[in-house]
């Protein structure tokens, strides 16, 4: 990328960025897993700078399109929306488990070993607010049939159903969290898009598991890692995950805060735990223990013994 395009486009991002409410606390020239030239900038809110969350976009990114750019906008207001968290990178799954994303290498790239499809490596880590070493390092693919149904590759386009690729993926006991081991596949697959609905789907839940997804989610990303910080609960990122709207997001924190478990903040989109949601630690601990017992993967013993009926 040429020090002119490089530029160009961080005043674009720039730009951007201050119409949803951040600053770029830094810039640098990056390079995708291929090696193509990218630029990696650093947001924050500018009353809080030290919580960042990484935009990587490719030089060639065409900002002059509408319909690109309103993508953008979209992706950067909720992204200042996010860094209010205490922990911006980390989500819950509907399993129990509190993960961070990290180290995802922007944008989706054609794959290099000559499969016929489109890859983003990246990492969660389990956060239970101890010093857990357990992790998964994903490569997430999908289809060239699957890619052409978005307008870009770039990182605001693809993130949030990557993200939630990964947590279902995980959900359904085909991830492993590790202390060590080798990149896990992620596919990313039309049965995640409505084509009739134009819309992801990715789970059906009731208003019920909607109920134990946000105590869980308040519980641990304030109450455990986020030093009772509020947390926002009308993230678009969970609402495309649990298959719901925003609407019936605002009725379940309305019930959660009429039971007692949450008390919301003066932005009555985040919120922070009461003593009667921090009492069921022992729930959640256990919820994890299951969780990671589910995930494990199991063996016919009789069969690693050498009994077989062949």
């Amino acid at each position: 990328m040429s020090a002119g395009t490089m530029t160009v486009l961080a005043g674009q991002v720039e730009a951007a960025a201050k119409s949803a409410g951040l600053v770029i606390v830094s810039s640098e020239q990056g390079a995708d897993f291929t090696g193509a030239a990218t630029t990696r900038f650093m947001l924050a809110l500018p009353e809080d700078t030290t919580k960042t969350q990484l935009l990587e976009m490719s030089g060639g990114f065409e900002f002059g399109r509408a319909d690109l750019l309103d993508t953008v906008k979209n992706y950067l207001a909720e992204t200042a929306k996010r860094l209010k968290n205490p922990r911006p990178d980390c989500y819950l799954s509907l399993q129990g488990f509190p993960l961070s994303f990290g180290k995802f290498t922007w944008p989706v790239h054609a794959s290099t070993s000559g499969a016929d499809t489109f890859i983003v490596h990246g990492e969660i880590r389990l956060e239970d607010g101890g010093e857990s070493l357990l992790h998964a390092k994903v490569s997430a693919s999908m289809t060239v049939t699957f890619k052409e149904i978005f307008p870009s590759t770039e990182q605001p386009f693809a993130e949030s159903f990557i993200y939630n690729a990964v947590r279902k993926t995980l959900d359904q006991g085909q991830l492993e969290l590790v202390k060590s081991g080798n990149r896990q596949p992620v596919p990313v697959t039309t049965r995640y898009y409505s084509a009739r609905q134009q819309r992801f789907v990715f789970n059906d839940t009731i208003e019920a598991q909607r109920q134990e997804f946000l105590a869980g989610k308040v519980y641990w990303l304030s109450g455990v890692l986020g030093g009772g910080a509020p947390v926002w609960l009308l993230d678009p990122r969970d609402a495309q995950y649990l298959n719901t709207t925003l609407d019936d997001l605002k009725k379940t924190v309305s019930a959660l805060a009429g039971e007692g478990l949450i008390r919301l903040a003066a932005d009555t989109e985040f919120a922070t735990p009461t003593e009667a949601l921090m009492g069921h630690a022992s729930q959640y601990t256990q919820e994890i223990v299951e969780a990671l017992a589910f995930i494990k993967p199991t063996f016919n013993e009789d069969m690693r013994g050498g009994h077989t009926n062949m």
